[in-house]
């Protein structure tokens, strides 16, 4: 018997040393924000990239369940009373934009600050500042930390598409009536690679792109769905907080594919990228520098 007992502990310490390098899912659902700020004070010194960050961090969110109510402007808001930040919780954009911000900081309140920048033009909390729509909000309002990549990923593959979009119909749809200072309604045209050739490009594709998936037969929005591309173990990887099962996974880039590069409702996708003079070892984005990123 003490021999049997003996085997025992010592296999559930080959088991427990062998995943001692290993993320446990949604391990950040579990932590402080004083454990997370430990968390960001230390593996901002340990020679690790923002993209490598995107990496480990995005990790750590795998089974978190979704909601579309998993963040808003706060308690102090008129209409979306949702938290500002939530660990417990998550969808497509939340995922990204709580990774993104992670990945750039170094302590809890530089990441709370600089998640505000990500999410808000200028860092201004509110509805009418919310970078809502992926492509003609949130890419541009943060192109002071990440590039359009996608003519870059696509090469000779590149297509693009020009939709029309509408703040006031958006802020009505939410039924408010105060539409003072909102962005005017406009004309853009977005690049991407079609869903056909996006195994060509595999090959050009970067661990810890931010990408999303843009509508085939739509007029007034562009973007479906976003995503991080990740590599792992030498393989690439979309890491989603999907509604498919209401949780955050990862999918093998081709497997990924043969799931949803068949569906007829899109057209293709989207690359954003951390540009390459900020994406340095123990690079860290300081909430207080970014309107300077921001005139660059």
């Amino acid at each position: 018997m003490k021999k049997i007992l003996i085997f025992v502990i010592m296999v559930a310490l080959i088991f427990s040393c062998s995943d001692s390098n290993k993320t446990s899912p949604a391990v950040i659902g579990q932590m402080s924000h004083a454990e997370i700020d430990s968390m960001l004070r230390v593996n901002a010194d340990k020679d690790m990239t923002i993209t490598d960050r995107i990496n480990l961090y995005s990790e750590m969110f795998l089974e978190i369940p979704y909601s579309w109510t998993a963040t808003g402007d706060g308690p102090y808001a008129l209409l979306e009373t949702y938290p500002l930040v939530n660990f417990q919780e998550t969808n497509c954009m939340v995922y990204c934009e709580h990774v993104l911000a992670l990945s750039i900081s170094d302590s809890w309140d530089n990441f709370f600050n600089n998640l505000q920048q990500i999410r808000y033009k200028d860092g201004l909390i509110g509805m009418k500042t919310r970078n809502h729509y992926t492509m003609a909000d949130w890419m541009p309002e943060n192109n002071w930390i990440l590039d359009d990549v996608s003519a870059k990923v696509g090469g000779e593959y590149t297509a693009s598409m020009t939709r029309t979009i509408s703040h006031e119909n958006f802020f009505r749809g939410k039924g408010m009536d105060d539409l003072r200072y909102i962005k005017l309604d406009r004309s853009i045209t977005v690049e991407y690679v079609p869903m056909e050739h996006m195994a060509d490009v595999k090959p050009r594709i970067k661990d810890g792109d931010i990408v999303a998936i843009l509508y085939a037969n739509q007029d007034n929005v562009f973007s479906a769905h976003m995503l991080m591309i990740v590599k792992k173990e030498g393989n690439l990887y979309f890491r989603e907080a999907s509604t498919t099962n209401y949780s955050t996974f990862e999918t093998e880039y081709d497997v990924w594919l043969e799931w949803k590069g068949t569906m007829d409702k899109y057209a293709g996708i989207a690359f954003m990228r951390v540009k390459d003079e900020l994406n340095n070892k123990n690079a860290v984005v300081l909430p207080w520098r970014i309107s300077k990123l921001k005139t660059k």
